[in-house]
């Protein structure tokens, strides 16, 4: 098994507000350094939304995890999802930094805010992951995270879009 646990093995760069990014995207479509970015993100969520630390504390991101009715249990079923996938590729994420309590009940979130962060995401593999754009290119409809059901609406509104 590979230990990437944020720093070993690939090298994820810190963490910008600007660029934190929750994917609504499944995990699997990701290439290694944006796994380990999703996981040390989501942490770092984690530790915003139990009150742990004051940066990134009004960040756009956070908004459809604050509105779930279990703000840190859906942040750690977030969480899972990533430790998961990791798994699946042998790496070893430390789950044991996942709050206990994960929410079962999944957000709501919109095609348009997936199919945006489909090609947001693509566009981001094209240029430091050719060869996992190339086995993804053919995908148009990528499934979502299990934490979200897919309902049908444009671009959310707390997404910042580059002009």
């Amino acid at each position: 098994m590979q230990a990437l646990h944020g720093t070993a093995g690939v090298q994820a760069g810190p963490v910008e507000e600007d660029k934190l990014r929750l994917w609504t995207l499944h995990p699997r479509y990701l290439d290694a350094r944006g796994l380990v970015a999703a996981w040390r993100e989501a942490l770092l969520a984690q530790k915003v939304l139990r009150g742990a630390t004051r940066g990134y504390a009004h960040h756009p991101q956070l908004a459809r995890f604050r509105a779930h009715d279990r703000p840190v249990g859906a942040i750690a079923a977030f969480l899972a999802g990533i430790a998961d996938e990791a798994r699946k590729r042998g790496y070893r994420f430390d789950a044991s930094k996942i709050a206990r309590r994960r929410s079962e009940s999944r957000i709501r979130e919109t095609r348009g805010q997936l199919l945006y962060e489909w090609k947001h995401l693509r566009a981001k593999l094209r240029a430091r992951a050719p060869q996992v754009y190339r086995r993804l290119r053919s995908v148009k409809t990528p499934d979502a995270h299990p934490l979200f059901r897919i309902v049908p609406g444009h671009i959310r509104e707390w997404e910042r879009i580059p002009k």
